[in-house]
């Protein structure tokens, strides 16, 4: 894990970068809430949380006053219900399955959720995700629940040596995404897409990103011993 000295000047570095064209979400996947609560005093307003229970251990210690909360993992039906309440926005809506239990426990409460939907852009088995030629047809059945507002899309692509080497996936998401938009879909307004981490964000923005989740490139690289 970095320093604090170091997370400062990651997120400076990042942010110039950028340089405005797509929003920096700080991936915090075993960071822990004071370092979080650091990097919202350096200019992180977006923060995307992995799994559920280190969601739920950390919640309450972070300072929401500054941050909006995503949850950008895999999301498995039967935890919905401790999140809907505590984040703004899933990134990783890949089934009609759990679309239609965030839509019923948002009912519940009295809430809207901003949604994603995460495309498999290579197909690849080992991967959540609807495929590319579906994803049309499932942002529409997505956007059909009354209590969810269909944001965009989010991927992640295959892992590739070299940044570059994921031009093909993020501009081919990019033109999904582009159509999609372009269809006027009720119960929808899409303006993310999602795509980019640590080893290729500028690529991605480069693609045509405007949101990206960047993790170890701000923290450093992750504690799996950390003691949450």
């Amino acid at each position: 894990m970095n320093t604090r000295q170091e997370i400062s000047a990651n997120i400076k570095r990042i942010t110039a970068e950028l340089g405005g064209r797509a929003r920096l979400l700080a991936a915090t996947k075993t960071v822990p809430a004071d370092l979080i609560n650091f990097a919202a005093g350096e200019g992180i307003t977006l923060i995307g949380e992995n799994r559920v229970n280190e969601l739920l251990e950390k919640y309450d210690l972070i300072d929401r006053s500054r941050l909006s909360v995503h949850f950008i993992g895999a999301l498995q039906t039967n935890k919905v219900k401790y999140i809907v309440d505590k984040v703004d926005m899933i990134h990783s809506v890949d089934r009609i399955g759990l679309a239609a239990e965030i839509d019923r426990r948002c009912s519940a409460i009295g809430r809207t959720m901003d949604v994603l939907v995460e495309v498999n852009v290579a197909s690849e088995p080992s991967k959540s995700g609807v495929k590319p030629e579906d994803a049309a047809d499932f942002c529409r059945l997505v956007a059909g629940f009354p209590n969810l507002r269909l944001r965009g899309l989010m991927c992640v692509p295959p892992k590739c040596d070299e940044p570059g080497q994921n031009k093909k996936y993020f501009y081919k998401i990019n033109k999904i995404f582009v159509d999609i938009s372009q269809q006027k879909i009720d119960n929808s307004s899409i303006d993310i897409l999602s795509m980019g981490m640590s080893g290729d964000y500028l690529t991605a923005v480069e693609c045509g990103a405007n949101l990206v989740r960047i993790g170890s490139g701000i923290f450093g690289e992750r504690n799996y011993n950390y003691d949450k």
